[in-house]
């Protein structure tokens, strides 16, 4: 039996997830008008729904300012399940000091269907050109097949399983996207030797982004985190990626000397 979706159900959904995606480190408070001039919603709407999320203690309404911002409660939703790493803030802090350290673009993702889903997006010291409306930001998401997160999240997958995704990928790229199975093959099998992956950003971009896998325990989906830049401004692919994979291995050790309660 096919579900169906109410259209106006759908979308309030997804305006719920949009309110929260819009704040992060350069965006810390928000009006109903930067809500709205941001996903070009109805001023009046956007404004019933900051209300809503007022009420259910997922945002705090300065009455001064007239602004908001979340609340604790919207960071701890669903963060109790989450991997260790990111459950007790040690993946936030390795993305902080990767991002102070190389100044680059910095970036947590994961697989949603066919696509890469950037889960968490901090730019760097130079802007990233993209052809996305609104630029890069946590949420956006890409084809597997166009990016390096993309080839090593797919070097995850058992290869029957694989091949079945590469042949689903490839039916559904549009026309200038079409990819070569047995070369995007390739790349995904060495991605998986090598640990880490080179080459595209995707996501629209222009850019370049080296990529390296989270650790994951039994159950968990795979993660990567990557840094981002522009080709010609003087980043070292090998050095990025040497500094990448020392992050992750201080944010592996890091685990020990955490105390969590049973």
């Amino acid at each position: 039996m096919t579900t169906v979706l109410d259209p106006n159900k759908a979308k309030t959904a997804r305006r719920v997830v949009e309110v929260l995606e819009f704040f992060d480190e350069q965006n810390r408070h928000a009006t109903v008008m930067d809500i709205a001039r941001r996903y070009k919603r109805p001023q009046s709407s956007t404004s019933e729904l900051l209300a809503i999320l007022v009420e259910m203690g997922l945002l705090y309404k300065d009455p001064s300012s007239r602004s908001f911002t979340p609340t604790p409660r919207a960071a701890m939703l669903g963060s109790q399940c989450q991997p260790s790493l990111v459950r007790d803030g040690r993946l936030s802090m390795t993305m902080d000091r990767l991002m102070a350290q190389t100044g680059q673009g910095t970036a947590v993702m994961g697989m949603v269907g066919l696509q890469v889903q950037m889960f968490r997006w901090m730019p760097g010291a130079q802007p990233i050109t993209t052809s996305l409306p609104n630029g890069l930001s946590g949420g956006v998401l890409g084809p597997l097949s166009e990016s390096a997160a993309g080839w090593l999240l797919l070097s995850t997958l058992p290869v029957e399983r694989r091949e079945g995704v590469l042949r689903r990928l490839r039916a559904e790229a549009t026309e200038e996207n079409i990819f070569n199975t047995a070369e995007l093959r390739e790349r995904i099998e060495t991605s998986a030797r090598q640990g880490h992956a080179i080459g595209p950003a995707g996501f629209g971009a222009t850019a370049q982004m080296c990529a390296v896998l989270l650790p994951t325990e039994a159950g968990e989906r795979p993660m990567v985190v990557g840094l981002v830049y522009e080709p010609g401004q003087g980043a070292e692919p090998q050095t990025l990626v040497a500094m990448l994979q020392k992050a992750v291995q201080e944010c592996v050790e890091a685990a020990d000397k955490i105390r969590l309660p049973l």
